[in-house]
């Protein structure tokens, strides 16, 4: 959580592979152009990585962006980064707490494959008026807060804004990149068992390149949450959530435009219960509606040559209801176990294309390949008629067994059930990415893992440790066929095919939490992997039914972070990464065909771009002040220090001035860049 408190291991909870972080934490640690920055302080916790520098999302223990269920105030979030991923989506000024569940995942967590990032937006202060923020480079941030009514209602704003595009316009460039969000929270205490809360997020990024090319993209949510305390030994949280996702792009060259989005709308209901000293019983409610956008494509100008052209929208409803039971078997032996039921409704107006013998894709054994198989009828359905349905029981467990005051064992499973799916060619997120539901022909996730782990305090809890072990299998992965065209495809199922997953690893964290000097290190030895089998034994599946590394794999993770307190004014951080190169798939070879040079790839993933490392550094400046109402400070940092070029990708072409010899040409995103922000707060 993002507390004040030290961030010692829980040695008793039946709790594991959960990360939490202090807001000192996240704004310490050096990030790129200044801004804190949330997704890069999960970052260097073991098991979360993500694709590289300037990438959207995060992986977590082996598996994809999409199998993150990230919560703002119990709603969901569909993209988590600004900028293609220079910046989070997340203003950490105006977050209260955070939890990272990698595994051991309560009952009460679900629609996922790989992990929840719970994450809880302040409350304003219903005492005084207060504010604060921070004035950098290239962004800006201001955060006010205070009581509308004293001790009873309150309000929280708090914004952001990145203003680049200024700094073109100055050199006579159309260009603009840009991105702002809003966090906005009302509370109001009903009376002291019940309190009302109304919480909003939107944000939006925009790309404009002179007058040919726009784009922006960005997430809308709104949430009304009323939480009451029926006695001191039952609560209640009950929510009504709307959450949307919207991608533009437009192109004037050809008189473009496409639409893309997801839009959904959910109720939850949640109880808990203290039936003992012993004993807590959780259970609950929810549901959600889907109405997904796979795209649609108008002309803008009136010569345009392009036609309108609608993908028919989906929808669907999720439901569960789940029940947990945390309780203390006997003094050294702690247990959480529970269930969760869900069900999935694939629901109309819809058109369904029909296939013969039921396959969307077809096999040429003459070729060797995969085609997308030719519709041989459609099947209408009305609306709120059900397409399709699926309905799974997902257990977990997970307990402790305390050694003694500062040690314990801690052991634990869960079944995840992810219903929706990220279509995506790219190895990490993008905002052009389109989500789908399950169906006729996709279908859901199911995602089993195991984890054991040894956990200790140190030296009065100056220090701790905690060493965990993970297996992580998974059904229905989606993969792509060679070629596969997935933006603005009618009949996405006929490029799909379903893969299996597996993943294993050994994290390590140390944290030095007291004294002047504190900071960790994270350690993963990890494995992911995926194998997609013919569906017959005369396909040959994706690389020959082989398994391959995913695009999420990296055998070795090691994070540094280290913060010192030099006196009440300067402080000094230091952040080091170093990680195995991400899985890529280089040529072995060439022929020429009517005079091009066509190269000849390997196996899946079977190759890796070099070793990924960056060293920053960051100094905190506070000038003393005589004004007790006023505080600023003075960040300095510098973002990867010893210009490590890392690369983005590798590709080949044919050298210029030696034909018919193949050159290797480096993408790096990043050397070395300063950085330095005013923070204040009044």
């Amino acid at each position: 959580m993002i507390d004040a408190t030290a961030t010692k291991t829980n040695i008793e909870r039946p709790e594991m592979s959960v990360n939490k972080l202090t807001a000192a934490e996240i704004k310490q640690i050096p990030v790129v152009l200044g801004e804190p920055d949330l997704i890069n302080a999960l970052l260097q916790l073991p098991g979360v990585t993500n694709s590289g520098e300037g990438t959207s999302g995060f992986n977590v223990r082996g598996g994809g962006s999409d199998q993150n269920l990230i919560l703002v105030d119990q709603a969901p979030l569909f993209n988590s980064s600004h900028l293609y991923g220079f910046f989070s989506a997340f203003n950490t000024d105006a977050i209260r707490d955070i939890k990272l569940y990698k595994g051991g995942i309560p009952a009460r967590f679900g629609g996922r494959g790989s992990s929840v990032l719970d994450i809880n937006q302040r409350s304003g202060s219903d005492k005084k008026f207060h504010g604060n923020g921070g004035i950098g480079l290239l962004s800006s941030r201001l955060l006010l807060e205070g009581p509308i009514k004293k001790d009873k209602t309150s309000f929280l704003v708090a914004g952001r804004v990145s203003y680049a595009h200024l700094f073109l316009k100055l050199s006579d460039n159309d260009n603009s990149v840009y991105f702002y969000d809003l966090n906005g929270k009302l509370n109001h205490k009903i009376n002291k068992n019940n309190n009302l809360s109304f919480t909003t997020y939107f944000g939006r990024d925009v790309f404009q390149f002179s007058d040919s090319f726009k784009n922006d993209y960005g997430n809308t949510i709104l949430n009304l949450n009323w939480n009451s305390n029926f006695s001191d030994d039952m609560k209640s949280k009950m929510a009504l959530i709307y959450s949307d996702y919207v991608y533009n792009l437009n192109i004037n060259l050809v008189g473009f435009n496409w639409k893309s989005g997801i839009t959904n709308y959910a109720y939850k209901w949640d109880l808990e219960n203290y039936l003992s000293d012993d004993v807590s019983l959780k259970y609950g409610i929810n549901t959600t509606y889907y109405n997904f956008n796979p795209g649609v494509i108008t002309p803008d100008q009136p010569d345009s040559q392009i036609n309108y052209y609608k993908i028919p929208d989906k929808r669907a409803l999720e439901n569960a209801f789940y029940a947990e039971l945390e309780h203390s078997v006997f003094k050294k032996f702690k247990v959480n176990y529970g269930l969760r039921w869900s069900s999935f409704f694939r629901i109309g107006p819809e058109v369904v294309e029909q296939y013969e013998n039921n396959q969307a894709v077809v096999y040429d054994p003459s070729t060797n390949t995969y085609g997308e198989a030719n519709p041989i009828g459609a099947i209408k359905y009305n609306s709120n008629q059900v397409i399709d349905q699926f309905n799974n029981l997902e257990p977990r467990a997970a307990l402790s067994y305390i050694i003694n005051d500062n040690q314990s064992v801690k052991a634990s499973y869960n079944r995840m059930v992810q219903y929706i799916h990220l279509i995506s060619n790219t190895t990490a997120a993008t905002p052009l990415d389109i989500w789908a539901p399950s169906g006729n022909f996709i279908k859901p996730q199911l995602i089993d893992q195991y984890a054991l782990g040894y956990f200790t305090n140190l030296k009065d809890n100056a220090y701790s440790l905690e060493i965990e072990t993970y297996y992580k299998t998974g059904k229905n992965r989606l993969d792509y066929i060679d070629g596969a065209n997935l933006i603005g495809n009618r009949n996405i199922e006929r490029v799909l095919l379903n893969g299996h997953t597996r993943s294993y690893g050994l994290e390590v964290l140390f944290r030095k939490n007291l004294g002047r000097f504190t900071g960790w290190i994270s350690y993963t030895l990890a494995k992911s992997e995926q194998q997609t089998k013919g569906r017959t034994n005369l396909e040959p599946g994706i690389n020959n039914g082989e398994w391959y590394r995913t695009p999420h794999d990296r055998l070795h993770d090691l994070s540094v972070v280290a913060n010192y307190q030099y006196n009440e004014k300067w402080s000094f951080n230091a952040n080091f990464v170093l990680q195995s190169g991400r899985p890529v798939t280089y040529p072995v070879g060439k022929y020429e065909f009517q005079g091009i040079v066509v190269p000849r790839y390997g196996k899946r993933n079977q190759n890796s771009l070099p070793v990924y490392h960056h060293l920053d550094i960051a100094a905190t400046y506070k000038p003393k002040s005589d004004n007790k109402n006023f505080q600023s400070e003075w960040t300095f940092g510098i973002y990867n220090i010893y210009n490590r070029k890392n690369a983005a990708s590798i590709s080949f072409r044919e050298n210029e001035d030696f034909r018919g010899k193949t050159e290797a040409v480096k993408l790096s995103i990043f050397g070395v860049i300063p950085s330095v922000t005013y923070n204040f707060k009044f």
